[in-house]
């Protein structure tokens, strides 16, 4: 087996998206959706560039990442991409990519429980922020 801790921030951060959009397609179908246009729409809650973030902004602030995590969202967000996002100024672009890079990293080494509670603390921040919006919104 290949020793992925050596992998480049961008390649864990490739495998990161990949495995982040899957939590997140299960997630909503278990909830409930399942009009294709409503779950993209939905989904992008979650996975855009934007969203993932503020999640890893929340992380750092909150401190619930160990040393080896930091690192390893450092070593994407520190990564020279030649792409950018369509929707995300570069400074976000390459947040989100330290997300997906810690994500791809979890994976990577089978870390399926601690990948598992992040992920659950990402859609319930998301959800907490959803409703918040929508409290805002009502009382207008």
């Amino acid at each position: 087996m290949r020793d992925y801790k050596q992998l480049n921030g961008l390649a864990l951060a490739y495998v990161g998206d990949a495995v982040y959009e899957v939590y997140i397609r299960d997630y909503l179908v278990a909830q409930g959706q399942t009009r294709p246009n409503q779950l993209h729409h939905m989904a992008t809650h979650y996975v855009s560039a934007k969203a993932q973030a503020a999640l890893i902004q929340k992380m750092l602030d909150e401190e619930i990442l160990t040393e080896e995590e930091h690192d390893f969202y450092r070593r994407g967000r520190n990564s020279k991409s030649h792409t950018g996002a369509k929707n995300a100024d570069v400074t976000t672009y390459r947040i989100a990519t330290g997300f997906e890079s810690l994500i791809g990293y979890l994976h990577l080494t089978q870390q399926k429980e601690r990948l598992d509670e992040l992920i659950d603390w990402c859609i319930k921040k998301v959800g907490e922020e959803d409703a918040r919006k929508t409290a805002k919104k009502a009382s207008k």
